[in-house]
Order: C-alpha cells, then sequence, then structure tokens
C-alpha cells in the first residue's frame, strides 16, 4: 500500500487536471442564486456531475425536493460530506467588481458563497472516489445535499428521518475571510413564525375590531421584558432574541388589522436554554391573544441544536490545512479587494492568507450542528472574500471571480486530503468516536421538530417566480 503523502499527490494531480469542470458549476450556480428550498437547478448541477463520476444519488429527500443523498462505494468507514448551494435574498451582485453592483436590482445573490462552498465538497469527494478507485481502498462517501442552510431547515428533517445514521464522521468547510480550523461551538437556534386572527373593522369604529397588530405589540413587550429573565452567555455565543412583524394586514392605518405575522427567531447557548425559552415566548404571544380576544397560530420552521466540538478531528483537519496551504492570491486580487474595503468604509487589509493557530473558538449559528449530534463533526474555514463582514456584496463579488476559482479548488483539495485521512488512518477515527462519546455523555440526538412539522415548502417561490426569469438561459 502507498504512503497517504503518495495519495494526496494524486488527489491534486487529479483535481488541477479537471478544475475547469467544477469552476464552470461554480459559475452557473453564480448567475443563477436561489434561495432555500427553491435550488432546482443548483441541485440539479451537483447531482448530475456525481451521477457522471459514478456516486448514486437519491433525490428529493425527508420531503425536499432539492435535498439528495449521494454515496460512492462500499462497507466502513463511511465519510460524511456536506454540500450546501442556497443564496441570500436582496444580493444581485456583479462578479469581480469593487463596487456595490448588482446584476439584478432587489435579486437573491450568493452574498455567503454557497456556490462554492457546495462545488467544493463535490469536487472533494468526486476527487476522493478517484483515488479509491484506482487504488482499490474500501469505504463509503455519502454527500448529504442541504437546502436551505441559510435558514437552518434542511438538516433537522434529514437527521430526524435517519439518513445520518452509520455515518463514523463528517467533515465540512465554508468559505470566509480567514483560514482557520479549529473545533469550535455555535449556539442552538429556532425560527418561529406565531399568525394572528382579529376583527377587521374600520378605524371610525375600532371598537367592533379584534386588533392582531395589538396582539403582536403585547407578545412583542412580553419578549422584551424576557430577555432579563434568562441566563446570559458568552460574547462570541450570545443567549439572543429578534423577531420582526413581517406581515399586517390590511396596510392601511384607517382598518383595524385583522392579520398580523410576529417572526421569532433565537440563539442559545445549549437546546435545553433553548426550549425553555420557546415555551416562555408561547406563553407571551397567547397572552397578548387573550388580552386582545384574537387567536394564534403556531409555525416552527426549525429548531436545531448547539454544535459538539471534536478536537482529534478538528486537528487532522488543521495538520491537513498546514501541509497544503491556503490560496494564494495574485497581486491583483490583492488590489481588488482592498479596493472593496476601501469602498465599503472598512479598514483596508486585503486577503488574509495566514493559518490562524490551532485552537477552539464560538462561531455563528449554523445547522451543521446537526451533524455534531450523529457523529464526530469538524469543519475548516478559507479565505473567500476580505475581511470586513459576511453576508454582503463583497463576498458575492469575490466569490464569482478568480478569487472565489482559487478558493473553491483549494477547498476541494483539502476536503479531499480529510476524507482521505480519515478512511486510512482508524486510529483518529477511533479517538475521535470516544471524544464524541464523551462530551455527549449518555445524550442521543432527538430531533428537535414536531413530528407533525413539515419543511416550510414555499417560504422563497414567490420571490424566486419574480426574479428567475430574469437569470441567463439554462445551457442544456
Amino acid at each position: 500500500m502507498k504512503e497517504i503523502s503518495e495519495y494526496k499527490e494524486a488527489v491534486v494531480e487529479w483535481i488541477d487536471a479537471n478544475k475547469a469542470e467544477f469552476e464552470k458549476i461554480s459559475h452557473h450556480l453564480f448567475a443563477h442564486p436561489e434561495l432555500g428550498l427553491e435550488e432546482y437547478e443548483s441541485a440539479k448541477q451537483l447531482t448530475d456531475v456525481l451521477e457522471k463520476y459514478g456516486f448514486t444519488v437519491d433525490k428529493g429527500v425527508s420531503g425536499m425536493p432539492t435535498a439528495f443523498v449521494a454515496s460512492y462505494g462500499s462497507g466502513k468507514p463511511v465519510i460524511g460530506f456536506n454540500a450546501e448551494y442556497d443564496c441570500l435574498p436582496g444580493l444581485s451582485q456583479k462578479a469581480g467588481s469593487p463596487k456595490k453592483e448588482p446584476v439584478i436590482e432587489g435579486a437573491p445573490g450568493q452574498g455567503c458563497g454557497h456556490c462554492i462552498l457546495g462545488t467544493a465538497e463535490v469536487l472533494g469527494a468526486i476527487a476522493l472516489s478517484q483515488i479509491m478507485r484506482n487504488e482499490g481502498i474500501t469505504g463509503t462517501i455519502k454527500i448529504f445535499g442541504s437546502p436551505a442552510e441559510e435558514i437552518c431547515v434542511g438538516k433537522p428533517f434529514m437527521a430526524k428521518d435517519g439518513f445520518y445514521d452509520g455515518v463514523d464522521c463528517f467533515l465540512d468547510w465554508h468559505p470566509f475571510y480567514y483560514n482557520k480550523a479549529h473545533y469550535d461551538t455555535c449556539g442552538a437556534y429556532f425560527s418561529i413564525k406565531y399568525h394572528w386572527k382579529g376583527r377587521q373593522a374600520h378605524g371610525n369604529a375600532p371598537w367592533n375590531g379584534r386588533s392582531s397588530l395589538d396582539a403582536a405589540l403585547l407578545a412583542g413587550q412580553g419578549i422584551e421584558m424576557l430577555r432579563e429573565h434568562y441566563e446570559p452567555a458568552a460574547a462570541d455565543r450570545g443567549n439572543t432574541i429578534n423577531y420582526t412583524f413581517s406581515h399586517v394586514g390590511p396596510e392601511i392605518a384607517n382598518v383595524v388589522p385583522a392579520d398580523t405575522t410576529m417572526w421569532v427567531v433565537g440563539r442559545f447557548t445549549t437546546s435545553e436554554l433553548m426550549k425553555d425559552v420557546i415555551e416562555r415566548v408561547d406563553r407571551c404571544v397567547e397572552a397578548g391573544a387573550m388580552a386582545t380576544e384574537t387567536t394564534f397560530e403556531k409555525e416552527i420552521l426549525c429548531e436545531t441544536h448547539e454544535k459538539i466540538p471534536n478536537k482529534v478531528l478538528s486537528k487532522m483537519i488543521y495538520d491537513n490545512f498546514a501541509e497544503l496551504g491556503a490560496p494564494d492570491f495574485t497581486p491583483e486580487e490583492q488590489e481588488l479587494a482592498k479596493e472593496m474595503q476601501k469602498n465599503d468604509g472598512v479598514e483596508v487589509k486585503g486577503l488574509d492568507t495566514e493559518l490562524m493557530e490551532f485552537g477552539t473558538s464560538g462561531t455563528v449559528l449554523c445547522d451543521t450542528s446537526e451533524f455534531s449530534w450523529c457523529a464526530p463533526y469538524a469543519t475548516f474555514w478559507m479565505t473567500a472574500a476580505p475581511e470586513g463582514g459576511w453576508h454582503n456584496w463583497k463576498v458575492a463579488s469575490c466569490v464569482g471571480s478568480s478569487i472565489g476559482d482559487k478558493t473553491l479548488i483549494q477547498a476541494g483539495k483539502l476536503m479531499a486530503f480529510n476524507g482521505l485521512t480519515a478512511m486510512m488512518t482508524p486510529s483518529i477515527l477511533e479517538e475521535a468516536a470516544k471524544e464524541w462519546k464523551e462530551r455527549m455523555n449518555g445524550r442521543v440526538y432527538e430531533c428537535l421538530i414536531p413530528d407533525d412539522v413539515s419543511p416550510c415548502h414555499g417560504i422563497n417561490t414567490k420571490t424566486m417566480e419574480k426574479y428567475r426569469k430574469l437569470y441567463p438561459e439554462i445551457e442544456e
């Protein structure tokens, strides 16, 4: 059997020889951005190339047409990769522009870099499968096509349906403005809509009506008072609640509104604390309805756990990252990034090319935490845009340009390195599993979403119907 280093060389050779195919896929996803649960073309692009390279693909899983599970190989170990491919509303952006420059005003865009995220995961998995086939390496690769990450919807439903069972480890990455491979944590999360029904009345005789907006305002006041009565948390993972009135109707000041929707999201250090807070928010909502003689319905969009870190698996990724290195950007690409920062009014630094020292940290919430309750999970971050926040036009501009191409290819190589190392080093998976069991401390995965709740289909349909017809025509 060859040394792992020889297999890694083969990975690099294969990816360098085939990178144009995957850059084209990423560019396609960039030009046709799709919001959560509407990623029909994005999922097709990824599943088509997976099938081309010999993966078996199960499409439309867990009641989500854009979710999929792709498999290659057989037997143990089973290595899981995560692919995301949704985008963000309102972030349409011309690729490689140094300024905010929408392609279609108001349209969605790749402001989180998922066009390179999902494509790099697929690239890494396919490269690994080629080495397995050529060298007779046994094991199974599973790619979990996870829709609607931006609203944390996809993974809880896939976990609830058992798709993550039997996986030995989950490997992941995300584009960002630094290079890091920490054994990180993130908080639990919920997203719930409350819909009130009242009685409409003319503003001249409001006593004939029952205001749904009054009910929502009272619930909001209850939430404001609730803030001081739950446990505080660390600054990098604060316990927070946000809400907005996403619908009030009819939209005229001279009419008592009959319909109001409050959208509430919360982030908490533990799912146990989160459950308690949700029950208390429910009581605030119920109190508003009682006080105004209105009724309400509760719509759960998602509930996710806090992330379980894994130092063993993360150190494996860090070591591979240190060996491979961060993307190497040209002076022209650095100048473009600096011009973006200047135009956006943030500190001018350019693109980060240094790997952060190994350690632990808290990161923004994500439904990838559901992976970590099913098996050891670890991820890395790789520079794809300049510092100055995320979910913004600078990110979209970069990931659609040569900057994003370089990050895509380097991340694909590192994903393949990580899968190869895990597959061929049983001791790493054994130690990672031991650590995972210790951190779980007897807990077992139970989906936080009730059994009678389905994925929130249609949440982005109208928006996509408006903008999809304005995108470039799909090439067959």
